[in-house]
């Protein structure tokens, strides 16, 4: 039975952070519906897709997307509309109505919320889970649970952007997510113990002002510890650094805003490294500056037992990837499909790093909805690790409830002890 396209709408919605975003409802001849609705970063790296705002200062301070969901509406429904429902066709035909190199005429907020809601309107007609559609090994994800923030993401005096907690010593999805609940509720009562502030950042983690990162570390040991696990057995730790936030006046110079300390590539390198002797750090993301390429190749080089993750690096961008494998830099890569602006480009990026042994994770952005395609994404390509946040917030834990759905309906293995190996 073939399905056609019969009406595309487009609405301005807001996101977890009270801004504007993009919400699309694709409906098929048949009465069908497929939606989805597109994040926003604050930490963004120099070369992702454009994210389409209207400028207009007398609505959202600007960040209105009015322009985006009329693009929507005027250019892109015109050009579907009364097509048969073929996801990855139509996705090409709406990529060639923006000649741009980076979105920024239909906008990718746009183009991705398009792209999304006509792979879910997919997986209804076939009736499938939206999962099942991706073809990849079918794995539960680690999740990589943001519990402490700082940089962009919390007014505090942490200029490293996320502490993590991995639950990777545990045989289920399930039983991981409940080692990380209790690990978050403990570190609460922990800094409520120490008088310290239970606040909470974009990203549900806790925003307390610490004396440095090694307190924040030592918390997140202590509160393992005292939910009765083992950190480096149960739990291991990562950091997202957003290394890009402290870009010094010229490319290898740093500058750490909230301490207020210059270092140079070589100094951070020293420090990570000091770090991962005293803590069982399973990834460092975003270590460095995004043009800082020679430095990358020596952090590379140098700290080759963890992984070493480029988010603003790569902007989930086949090109970009494609230098940092020639060139050897990094060996992971953080996935954010707003970063690129459409799914098939997404997974033709998911795609080159398996078959170049770079690990990929699939995530959200700090500005969310409740939205759990990363979810099904996740399962689906076979992803082994998912950052979605704390164990906190809706937009988040809607992720995680979801993977718990998936586990239970189809008794799927979890990735916790794979990546371990």
């Amino acid at each position: 039975m073939s399905f056609f396209i019969s009406k595309v709408k487009a609405y301005e919605i807001l996101d977890s952070r009270g801004n504007p975003t993009v919400e699309v409802k694709i409906f098929d001849d048949k009465g069908n519906v497929g939606e989805a609705s597109v994040p926003s970063g604050a930490s963004t790296g120099k070369y992702e897709a454009l994210e389409l705002r209207d400028g207009d200062e007398n609505r959202f301070f600007g960040k209105g997307v009015l322009k985006a969901c009329e693009n929507i509406t005027n250019i892109i429904e015109p050009c579907i509309l009364n097509c048969i429902v073929d996801s990855t066709l139509l996705e090409r035909k709406i990529l060639s109505l923006d000649k741009s190199e980076n979105k920024n005429e239909l906008g990718a907020n746009a183009i991705l919320a398009v792209s999304l809601a006509l792979r879910r309107l997919e997986a209804k007609e076939q009736d499938k889970e939206l999962f099942e559609l991706f073809n990849g090994e079918k794995i539960i994800p680690v999740p990589m649970m943001n519990i402490l923030n700082g940089g962009v993401h919390a007014s505090n005096n942490l200029d490293i952007q996320e502490f993590m907690i991995l639950p990777v010593g545990f045989d289920s999805f399930s039983l991981a997510l409940r080692g990380c609940s209790e690990v978050y509720q403990k570190l609460k009562e922990i800094l409520k113990e120490l008088g310290l502030n239970t606040n909470v950042g974009d990203e549900g983690g806790f925003a307390p002002s610490l004396e440095n990162d090694d307190e924040a570390l030592d918390l997140i040991v202590k509160a393992i510890e005292k939910s009765g696990y083992i950190p480096g057995k149960h739990f291991l730790i990562s950091l997202d650094v957003a290394a890009s936030e402290w870009k010094g006046k010229s490319v290898g110079e740093y500058y750490l805003p909230k301490r207020k300390i210059k270092m140079n590539n070589n100094e951070l390198v020293n420090y990570y490294e000091r770090l991962i002797s005293d803590y069982p750090i399973y990834s460092i993301e975003d270590g460095l500056d995004e043009e800082d390429y020679s430095g990358w190749k020596e952090m590379t080089n140098r700290i080759n037992q963890i992984s070493l993750v480029g988010d603003d690096l790569f902007v989930t961008n086949k090109k970009r990837l494609e230098y940092g494998i020639a060139n050897k830099i990094a060996n992971s890569i953080l996935i954010k499909y707003n970063q690129i602006g459409s799914l098939s480009e997404t997974l033709d990026t998911i795609n080159l790093a398996k078959k170049s042994s770079y690990s990929f994770i699939i995530s959200h952005r700090s500005g969310e909805t409740g939205d759990t395609f990363i979810s099904d994404l996740a399962v689906g390509c076979g992803a082994k690790l998912i950052k979605a946040g704390a164990p906190a917030r809706y937009e988040r834990v809607a992720k995680y409830n979801r993977l718990l759905e998936i586990e239970t309906d189809y008794d799927l293995p979890y990735a916790g002890r794979i990546i371990c190996k």
